[in-house]
């Protein structure tokens, strides 16, 4: 009989350097919610179980690489550079496949929530900054 805790989390070899990992994973978190969002949007516009059975999967996997991620890097990092690589991901998926079109203030609004986004990612912590 399964058991979820019989399902093992994702490792990845010790000499992989953390930064890697964490980048690595936030890769792959934006790509299988992206996979799981056209799944569902499908779902929406043509009801099409295959959709529905798509989606489903995807986010499954979303939370079983999510929760392996953890082991490597902290909580707030993996989820805000995995959303910040989902809202690029998003909005290129919108401009290419559904042809939607954004005035330019609204890319400067995006370009600056992003920037800010980014320094939340990368700037030093509070711990880390130099004294």
């Amino acid at each position: 009989m399964f058991s979820w805790k019989s399902l093992p989390l994702i490792a990845v070899p010790d000499r992989w350097p953390v930064p890697v990992v964490a980048t690595l994973a936030m890769v792959i978190l934006a790509a299988i919610d992206l996979l799981g969002a056209v799944a569902a949007k499908q779902w929406a516009l043509e009801r099409q179980p295959r959709a529905l059975a798509l989606g489903t999967a995807a986010f499954l996997l979303l939370f079983w690489v999510y929760a392996s991620a953890l082991q490597y890097a902290e909580l707030s990092l993996v989820t805000l550079g995995w959303i910040v690589v989902l809202q690029v991901g998003v909005l290129l998926l919108d401009r290419l496949r559904y042809g939607v079109d954004l005035p330019v203030d609204r890319w400067v609004a995006i370009a600056l929530i992003l920037g800010a986004q980014a320094y939340l990612l990368l700037a030093p912590s509070a711990d880390q900054a130099p004294s």
